[in-house]
């Protein structure tokens, strides 16, 4: 992947799209009552947060999702396409909300817990993709969150075969990535956190030496690049050749959601550049530390420049 073919590739990326609704406690959560805090309503979705931080960068990128026709819909279509997104691949089903996720944060911005509804991303089928399948001829990049149905995973697993484009995977939860541990060599990237890691390569995580051993599992198993994220502590990563850790960038945290996917977007993207993977890891960092003091989950000043200056900090 050469820069000449990123900029006329480009990227697709296939996942969830909803609204996250974040409640955040003022102080100490006491629970079975009322919690002064505030509440916000952003766009999210693991799929379109990659999407919207891949647009942000200047990569050519498509979303492939599912929305509903109500109001919280057309408010994802909109903020998405103002990052640089063409959304006109995205289904918007009648009749039907659009996904939502729900997450309770302590005064330090912590999880406390977290539910969520991505159901609607499943009418994105193995059919779906295959009715369109004249979007995969010339792509550089797809990239999927684990929300994707089987039938999706496998019709993606057919396109990339004809077409020959490498395939990327956010794991998105330890709960879904139960069912793709089988699938790792299908991926030339995968992107887990330190729960999704451990589902996946079978290595349990108790310092950065077991991350990097995590990565290194995933690589035997298939995958050509695996990236470990391990929020204040870095990144490990690992490939055939190489292996190492990447330190965060020590900052205030404003909000943690989507920081994982806004540094899978920028891997992606040095991926996309042919750039070394500890650079690209780094980049990746430095695009984690400026979201998680951001209140969106991509911040709509995100650019490369930005990037590179602050890991030249």
């Amino acid at each position: 992947m050469s820069d000449s073919a990123y900029g006329e590739k480009g990227a697709i990326v296939i996942g969830a799209a909803g609204v996250d609704i974040r409640g955040q406690a003022r102080q100490a959560i006491v629970p079975g009552t009322s919690n002064p805090g505030t509440i916000r309503l952003t766009a999210g979705g693991v799929g379109r947060n990659i999407a919207e931080a891949l647009g942000r960068l200047g990569v050519p990128v498509q979303l492939i999702s599912a929305v509903g026709d109500d109001s919280w819909g057309q408010d994802i279509l909109q903020q998405t396409a103002g990052g640089g997104v063409d959304v006109s691949p995205v289904l918007i089903c009648p009749g039907e909300r659009s996904a939502a996720y729900l997450v309770v944060l302590n005064e330090s911005a912590e999880r406390v817990v977290s539910i969520d509804n991505m159901e609607l991303v499943r009418r994105i089928d193995g059919r779906y993709l295959s009715d369109r399948r004249h979007l995969f001829a010339d792509v550089g990049m797809v990239v999927v969150d684990g929300n994707l149905s089987s039938s999706a995973l496998h019709s993606l697993f057919r396109l990339s075969t004809r077409f020959g484009f490498p395939l990327a995977l956010d794991p998105t939860s330890a709960v879904l990535a139960t069912r793709l541990r089988k699938h790792l060599s299908r991926f030339y990237l995968v992107t887990p956190d330190v729960a999704e890691a451990e589902v996946l390569s079978g290595v349990s995580i108790d310092s950065e030496t077991d991350a990097i051993r995590a990565a290194q599992a995933l690589v035997a198993a298939g995958t050509r690049v695996a990236i470990v994220t391990m929020a204040e502590e870095g990144c490990a990563y690992a490939t055939s050749e190489t292996s190492g850790r990447v330190p965060a960038l020590r900052c205030e945290v404003v909000d943690r959601i989507g920081v994982g996917d806004v540094l899978t977007a920028t891997v992606v993207f040095g991926m996309l550049h042919d750039l070394p993977v500890d650079e690209a890891v780094r980049l990746g960092t430095a695009a984690a530390a400026y979201t998680v003091r951001c209140t969106e989950a991509v911040c709509p000043h995100l650019s490369l420049e930005l990037l590179y200056d602050a890991i030249a900090l």
